[in-house]
């Protein structure tokens, strides 16, 4: 049976298991994440100590974007040691009760990470299709001796050749600055905000795709039209002539913290971002 996947933080109770009987150690975090990666992508590990009532030990809560790769992985893992003396409890998750109810949009790290998983480093590529300064716009007023908000909009494009699937991203990142902010405070800034509007539309731009996992382990890909938004219609000179934000209807998205040293402008055109 074929599995969807997206490019959301995974919330469902289906994708979430709750590990117990864990010896403190040194590294538990990593050394889950090794022993529960082999099945599957994980988009987080999370060890904390056990409540009092519950006696000695930690538990952790680990969450994949297949609910298919939890299944395998709880039942592989229940009852083993892995890497401790004592053998591990492992379930899924059956309530939704206090877990996120709001679906996040990935970070654009996270967002490289599944694409690589399920596409290949060469299945996929992204570009920068404009990114402009549009910090004097918005109606501030100067004249109340406020340094003006530094403000960049992004658009880029991602390609996934094999599929024919070509999909857009467009965002909006700012910084406010206050009126005693320096020269190189400002560039710091700017270079700061560039980064996060780029981020922003990669993973914009990832929302509109949908991973189909088979069961023979192999992947298709569609094109998530309940996503698409007024500006994936402008071809792109008419993106880059728009340099007011008002003249964009861009679309608000709740998006997981983005880790600005995960950013980088460095790659050749039509690289990863």
């Amino acid at each position: 049976m074929a599995e969807l996947v997206e490019f959301r933080v995974p919330a469902g109770s289906a994708q979430t298991l709750l590990v117990w009987g864990l010896e403190p150690e040194p590294g538990l975090e990593h050394s889950l994440f090794s022993a529960f990666s082999r099945f599957g992508p994980l988009h987080s590990v999370r060890a904390r100590r056990n409540a009092a009532v519950a006696g000695p030990g930690y538990c952790a809560v680990i969450k994949f974007y297949s609910a298919g790769d939890a299944s395998r992985a709880q039942r592989a893992c229940d009852g083993q040691r892995l890497f401790q003396k004592s053998p591990l409890k492992v379930c899924v998750c059956t309530k939704q009760k206090g877990f996120q109810q709001k679906v996040l949009a990935l970070s654009s790290n996270k967002c490289r990470e599944l694409a690589n998983h399920y596409l290949g480093f060469n299945g996929w590529s992204s570009r920068i299709i404009t990114l402009q300064n549009v910090s004097g716009f918005g109606g501030e007023n100067e004249e109340l001796g406020r340094t003006l908000p530094v403000k960049y909009v992004c658009a880029v494009e991602v390609t996934l050749p094999k599929h024919g699937v070509r999909t857009r991203g467009v965002a909006l990142a700012e910084a406010d600055m206050g009126s005693s902010a320096g020269s190189l405070e400002l560039l710091a800034a700017a270079s700061r905000v560039q980064k996060l509007a780029a981020g922003r539309a990669l993973a914009n731009a990832f929302q509109k795709i949908l991973l189909v996992v088979l069961e023979n382990g192999k992947v298709a890909v569609e094109y998530n039209s309940s996503q698409e938004e007024p500006t994936d219609c402008l071809t792109e000179e008419e993106l880059k002539g728009l340099v007011q934000v008002n003249e964009l209807s861009l679309e608000q998205f709740d998006l997981e913290e983005e880790v600005l040293s995960d950013l980088s402008f460095d790659d050749e055109p039509g690289d990863a971002i």
